[in-house]
């Protein structure tokens, strides 16, 4: 049979992402390409054992379908963690469980926005929400970065030409700690601004947060929830980083409206995220082994960043990248006339893989890009992986 796939279909392509990740399995391949957490990271022993008294206590609430909005207990539990962790005051009920944050970017632009409406992002910007823009049919605006993340001069200016020709955005999208890809933070200046012109042209914040627990250095800076006071932030967090990926345990935090939609969505997407991870979420808090969890992970990730960047320093001339003060990302800047697109073949067959930088734009790509994750890999594999990658970068430079 020949089938006709819908219009809609024709717009979504696979992620780069997913597709780098088989090239983790070839014998002698380094892989700086996938967003893998270190199976180190894993809390097996704790999850057992909480497995065992899920199936003790709760078995039959466990194993059954659940509400659409998520486990009350798990959402009591994270009004808790997230007043303690990042005094963002929140009732229970403005908590929506998800699986994985990734519904909630899927989900958000559907809720906000109409096919052809458009919103803010930086450039660059997490794949995930920009996948989710096209499937939709939502075009984006981007603002630039620097060191210290989304130029909100820049997003003002970019706010007011958008006014003028009679186009407001419906949403402004952005990662403040420890950004993905490029793995910048916004200073608290940029917040406060940030928050001022979503209050002054009545715009919507999506603050998405999946690695703000992961900081190795720095002072620790307050979200935009925990500094918003006219319910302008909708927020975003995951147990991935912290517990681990696979349990795809997700949240959001938002106004009841928002989460009244979110909710009617979600009940067509999958009816309800899986109680059985939600119940091991509910525990991990409850018993309070997110606390002990949290710095070891912190520990051995602090190590591997340390890693890559002295890798860096001591063997990479031609290039210039971010150097992040948590998070799983950094983010390197080849010479103007070099293209990391093309230059990825190259990279394979030296058995180093990245991603290229231009698969986090949504428009103007800068070619000459690519994000390098340093959470996954062992320490040695750092060290060589950035020795294949500088090899990789003049032999390019050579060719051209």
């Amino acid at each position: 049979m020949e089938f006709q796939f819908s219009n809609k279909m024709k717009n979504i392509k696979s992620s780069e992402i997913r597709e780098l990740l088989k090239y983790i399995h070839m014998p002698g391949m380094i892989s700086f390409g996938g967003g893998l957490p270190n199976p180190e990271s894993f809390p097996g022993e704790e999850l057992r054992n909480i497995l065992d008294d899920i199936m003790e206590n709760y078995v039959s609430s466990a194993l059954q379908y659940g509400q659409t909005n998520g486990l009350p207990e798990l959402k009591e539990q994270l009004a808790a963690y997230l007043k303690s962790d990042e005094n963002i005051n929140v009732d229970p009920e403005n908590i929506l469980l998800t699986t994985g944050s990734q519904q909630a970017l899927y989900a958000l632009p559907l809720i906000f926005a109409n096919e052809g409406d458009y919103v803010i992002t930086e450039a660059p910007t997490y794949v995930g929400m920009l996948s989710s823009l096209t499937a939709s049919g939502i075009r984006s605006q981007s603002v630039s970065m620097d060191d210290n993340g989304m130029i909100t001069d820049e997003l003002e200016e970019k706010i007011k030409s958008m006014k003028s020709k009679g186009v407001m955005p419906k949403f402004i999208y952005t990662i403040p700690t420890f950004q993905n890809p490029a793995g910048y933070t916004m200073p608290l200046d940029r917040r406060k601004h940030l928050l001022e012109l979503a209050q002054q042209y009545n715009i919507p914040v999506i603050e998405d947060n999946p690695y703000g627990d992961l900081r190795y250095s720095g002072k620790k800076l307050p979200t935009l929830k925990s500094l918003d006071t006219n319910d302008m932030v909708t927020y975003l967090g995951t147990f991935s980083k912290i517990m681990a990926p696979g349990l795809r345990t997700g949240f959001t935090v938002s106004q009841p409206e928002v989460l009244g939609e979110f909710n009617k969505l979600k009940q067509s997407l999958d009816l309800a995220s899986d109680s059985l991870s939600q119940y091991i979420a509910y525990e991990y808090i409850r018993k309070g082994i997110i606390y002990k969890q949290i710095p070891k992970t912190i520990e051995l990730y602090r190590r591997k960043r340390d890693i890559m960047l002295e890798a860096l320093d001591d063997e990479m001339s031609d290039a210039t990248w971010s150097r992040p003060e948590g998070g799983m990302f950094l983010w390197v800047k080849l010479n103007k006339d070099m293209d990391a697109l093309k230059m990825l073949k190259r990279a394979i067959n030296n058995k180093i893989a990245y991603v290229t930088g231009s698969a986090f734009y949504h428009n103007n790509p800068e070619m000459n890009t690519m994000r390098l994750n340093f959470t996954y890999s062992s320490d040695e594999d750092l060290k060589e992986g950035v020795k294949r990658l500088a090899k990789t970068i003049k032999e390019e430079k050579q060719s051209l």
